[in-house]
């Protein structure tokens, strides 16, 4: 079955970088773009990057452009975001899907405070 396992979330002080992973099994990962959302307490889940199949064209929210970067291994069937110069704001769960397809990871916590 298809399967999404996030890691690499934690806290970190503002100004700060994380790497989040995503392990995905169960499909044929290279023949899908994939998506980064979060979701912050009390909000609806918003979509924070994608990352087409072969990885030659991404795209992201405004609030994180310039300052997050998706990435992904085929080879490795792996998705990855790093997030550097992190804000408050930042505040979520993250999680990692799959284009066109409703299936969750159990997200990672990512909490910027001081």
């Amino acid at each position: 079955q298809v399967q999404l396992v996030e890691s690499g979330g934690g806290l970190v002080q503002p100004g700060g970088s994380l790497r989040l992973s995503c392990a995905a099994s169960g499909f044929t990962f290279s023949g899908y773009a994939m998506m980064w959302y979060r979701q912050a307490p009390g909000k609806e889940r918003e979509l924070v990057a994608s990352i087409a199949s072969t990885g030659g064209t991404t795209n992201y929210a405004d609030s994180v452009k310039g300052r997050f970067t998706i990435s992904r291994d085929n080879a490795k069937k792996m998705v990855y975001l790093q997030m550097n110069s992190l804000r408050p704001e930042d505040t979520a769960v993250y999680y990692c899907k799959r284009h066109l397809f409703n299936n969750w990871g159990q997200g990672t916590q990512v909490t910027v405070s001081s």
